[in-house]
């Protein structure tokens, strides 16, 4: 079977189409035919050896995180009705035309939601549900969403905007700032631009926004973490800079109550499969829409990749096999 593989950590360049055997189903695993395969700036960071310490990689591997499609097989242990079934399957290896997925690490898809529309959310679905679970958000209140164009970002603006909250988007460009505005942004503002964060007091009336997104990390994250009022909420889940380093005696200090979601380490399988079934219903729903702004066929993986790092992307990138 077809899969790309990273080869040797590098530039996009590293990532080639190979030959491969066709997986296996062990004990508790099935085999899926993927449809689609979720492609997540994190993909870039371990491609290029970021994050060993974190996400241990080995060249040559398949990467990618997840998936849509349907189950070819089951091994041991696995009830033999999810033959055929239309899943996503979060786990390792999706760069693949078959990958294989632990029976825990499935979710079966809702009728009249494509492979694509579900493969969106196999990361981003998870990550702005958890994200806007653990800040509670609260009617009324004002919530910053930064990279609010991204993948997570602009499910999290729809989920601070139905929880009834004001919602500021920070992004780059006017393509990003217009799509945040479409998705119920009330305020939109150019992140890349001096100043920006005056724009956010002044809209608050000065205090500065009640709760804070952090999708980018690194300085941009810090700058971002400055926008929080007094006796806010900053959660930071963002790595596309590296993380963003927020001094405890800051936060102590305004008493802002700091989160970072990725210290925390994955959820457990349970609470992913609850989140994942939550992101898939609400958009059978219509409560949700991922937006997909790049699609690419399997062997394009390494333009996906440049085109993520190179910030161009709008929305979701996803690789069509």
């Amino acid at each position: 079977m077809r899969a790309v593989r990273v080869h040797e950590f590098g530039g996009p360049e590293v990532l080639r189409p190979d030959e491969v055997p066709e997986p296996v189903a062990g004990p508790g695993q099935v085999v899926v035919g993927l449809n689609a395969a979720d492609v997540i700036f994190l993909d870039t960071l371990l491609r290029s050896g970021w994050g060993g310490e974190f996400f241990p990689r080995h060249p040559p591997y398949v990467p990618g995180e997840g998936g849509a499609g349907h189950v070819l097989s089951v091994g041991e242990g696995v009830d033999p009705a999810w033959l055929g079934r239309h899943v996503i399957g979060h786990g390792s290896g999706a760069y693949a035309e078959q990958a294989v997925f632990s029976a825990e690490e499935i979710v079966e898809v809702p009728d009249g939601l494509d492979s694509p529309a579900a493969a969106a959310l196999t990361h981003d679905g998870m990550t702005a549900l958890n994200l806007a679970r653990r800040a509670k958000i609260e009617k009324g209140e004002w919530v910053l969403v930064a990279a609010a164009a991204g993948g997570a970002g602009s499910l999290l603006v729809q989920l601070a905007r139905d929880a009834g909250a004001r919602v500021i988007a920070a992004a780059r460009g006017d393509r990003k700032l217009a799509l945040a505005r479409d998705l119920g942004a009330e305020l939109a503002v150019d992140y890349s631009l001096d100043g920006w964060q005056h724009r956010v007091r002044e809209a608050t009336g000065g205090n500065g926004v009640d709760l804070a997104f952090d999708g980018a990390g690194g300085a941009l994250g810090k700058a971002v973490f400055e926008t929080v009022a007094r006796g806010g909420r900053f959660l930071t889940y963002g790595t596309s800079d590296g993380f963003a380093d927020i001094d405890p005696a800051a936060a102590s200090a305004r008493q802002v109550h700091v989160d970072n979601v990725l210290a925390a380490g994955p959820p457990d399988p349970a609470t992913v499969r609850e989140l994942l079934s939550e992101a898939l219903t609400l958009t059978a729903q219509g409560r949700l829409r991922p937006v997909i702004g790049a699609t690419y066929q399997l062997a394009e993986a390494s333009k996906a990749h440049r085109s993520l790092e190179e910030r161009t992307t709008l929305g979701k990138s996803l690789l069509l096999i």
